[in-house]
C-alpha cells in the first residue's frame, strides 16, 4: 500500500511545497510503507433508521443526529470501521521529535495520509465482499453532529482494543495516535447525496487550514 504523497502535503499544509520538500516527503513516505501497514477491522450491521437516529440492533448501537439519518438515508445495513498505524508508528513519531522536528511535522502528515489509505482499502474490500450493493462516503464520530462520545460503544463493537490494540483516553481520544473508526452506509440503491465541507466539520471552528484560508481538501 502506498502513501499518497498529495494528500501528506496537504496535511502539512504545503500543497504548493518545493521540489526540495516533495522529495523529502516521498522518502519519508517510502520509509514508512516499508517499514509498517495499516491495519484494520470492520464489521456489518442491519440498520434501523427511528425517530432517535439509526439503530444497529446488533451492536445496541444509535447513531443520533441530522448526519447519521442524511448520510445512511437509504442504507438497510452499515458498516463500522476501525484502522490503526499502531504502537510502532507512535513509537517512529516519538523518535523523529527528538531528533528533528521538521522531519517529524513531515512523518505525522504521511501518517495521517497513510491511516486514510487503510480506511480506503478496507472500503474496497467491503465493496467487494458486497458487489450488489453500494457503499456511502464514509464518516466519523466528532463530524458534523455525530458525536465524539460514541467512540467508546463503536470500539467495543468492533471488539477494538484485543484485535487492534486501540484504546481511548478519557477525552475519547484513540491511542495509538493514528487511528481513525468510521461509518459507512450499505444500500442496494445509489446515493447521490453526500455531505462534505467546513461547514458540517466539527473542526470549523479551530481548523489550522482555515485559518490560513485553505482546507483539507474534504
Amino acid at each position: 500500500m502506498k502513501i499518497d504523497v498529495s494528500q501528506a502535503l496537504r496535511y502539512l499544509g504545503a500543497s504548493g511545497a518545493d521540489e526540495a520538500t516533495r522529495r523529502a516527503m516521498v522518502q519519508i513516505a517510502e520509509d514508512t510503507a516499508a517499514r509498517l501497514s495499516p491495519r484494520y477491522v470492520y464489521r456489518v450491521f442491519d440498520a434501523a433508521h427511528t425517530e432517535e437516529g439509526v439503530f444497529l440492533p446488533e451492536g445496541n448501537l444509535l447513531l443520533p443526529g441530522k448526519m447519521a439519518a442524511t448520510m445512511l438515508a437509504g442504507c438497510s445495513r452499515a458498516v463500522l470501521l476501525c484502522c490503526t498505524l499502531g504502537a510502532a508508528f507512535d513509537r517512529m513519531l516519538g523518535m523523529a521529535q527528538a531528533r528533528d522536528m521538521a522531519k517529524a511535522a513531515m512523518l505525522n502528515a504521511c501518517g495521517s495520509a497513510y491511516v486514510e489509505a487503510g480506511c480506503d482499502e478496507a472500503q474496497e474490500e467491503i465493496a467487494a465482499r458486497y458487489p450488489s450493493l453500494y457503499l456511502t462516503d464514509r464518516f466519523s464520530p466528532g463530524y458534523g453532529d455525530l458525536p465524539l462520545q460514541l467512540q467508546p460503544d463503536l470500539l467495543n463493537a468492533l471488539n477494538a482494543e484485543k484485535r487492534l490494540g486501540v484504546t481511548l483516553t478519557d477525552t475519547c481520544l484513540m491511542l495509538p495516535a493514528k487511528s481513525v473508526t468510521a461509518v459507512i452506509g450499505l444500500s442496494e440503491t445509489p446515493q447521490p447525496a453526500r455531505i462534505r465541507g467546513c461547514g458540517y466539520c466539527a473542526m470549523k471552528g479551530k481548523c489550522t487550514y482555515r485559518e490560513r484560508g485553505k482546507h483539507c481538501g474534504i
